[in-house]
């Protein structure tokens, strides 16, 4: 497999692999736009030769749009390898790209967003684990900021404290979310027309600068609903999966 680094120069003639539709597709212009105003900050996003979901996406950890504190570290975005390539190496392929650039530019080590178990949108603990990867830190209610240190003094990343309660002041369902993942593009605007027709009270907040998501009240800065303060889920619903949810936590017993 060769592997292909996407740039401003080549971005709108190369497919995105997580949203494999043409550039007029929401989805798609939505994270391409995203893309072209990081690659300023140092994001890298690399991708098998192929048709499909193969490809990590990373960027320095100051830059990165998730509530840490990992100086010196390289972040992982996102890292997804679907189930047609399984077993053929291309996971390691990536990983090892992404390890030998984040060296190459003098890194601590990389870090990356998991959780105890394997979780939609989450990047694989067991296979994170065969790899080298540790944890560094925990944050409620299942997540996990796992690393792999290049140097053995090398402090270990952490989550920010602001996100440690997992909690927010808000009222009725409230989605902190961005356009770092694509998807969001088209299922956002699938549950507010059902909150809106169903009068469900609902508040969508898109993260816009790198700033804004280091401070959010969840890890998971592309997707987190609340609801009355409480987190619910990272998991990118479906306007029937929203209606399921907001029936059962608005409807009487």
């Amino acid at each position: 497999m060769e592997i292909v680094t996407v740039t401003k120069e080549n971005l709108d003639e190369e497919h995105i692999c997580c949203a494999i539709s043409n550039n007029k597709d929401s989805q798609v212009s939505a994270k391409k736009s995203w893309l072209a105003e990081r690659f300023d900050d140092g994001l890298v996003f690399k991708k098998g030769d192929v048709r499909g979901k193969c490809f990590i996406e990373y960027i320095p950890a100051e830059k990165a749009w998730c509530p840490i504190e990992a100086a010196g570290y390289m972040f992982i975005n996102c890292f997804w390898v679907s189930g047609q390539f399984k077993g053929q190496g291309r996971s390691n392929l990536l990983l090892d790209e992404c390890i030998k650039d984040s060296k190459g530019k003098n890194k601590k080590g990389l870090c990356v967003l998991s959780a105890k178990k394997k979780m939609p949108f989450l990047s694989d603990p067991q296979y994170l684990r065969y790899k080298g990867f540790d944890t560094a830190d925990t944050c409620g209610p299942y997540y996990e900021l796992m690393y792999l240190p290049f140097v053995a003094d090398a402090a270990k990343p952490r989550f920010k404290q602001s996100v440690k309660k997992t909690k927010t002041d808000d009222r009725g369902f409230v989605l902190y979310y961005s356009h770092q993942c694509p998807f969001t593009a088209k299922y956002v605007p699938m549950i507010e027309d059902v909150a809106r027709a169903k009068s469900i009270p609902f508040r969508a907040i898109r993260f816009e600068t790198a700033e804004e998501a280091q401070n959010a009240p969840a890890p998971f800065t592309s997707y987190s609903l609340f609801y009355n303060g409480e987190f619910l889920t990272n998991e990118i619903l479906s306007d029937k999966k929203f209606e399921k949810i907001s029936a059962e936590k608005t409807c009487p017993a």
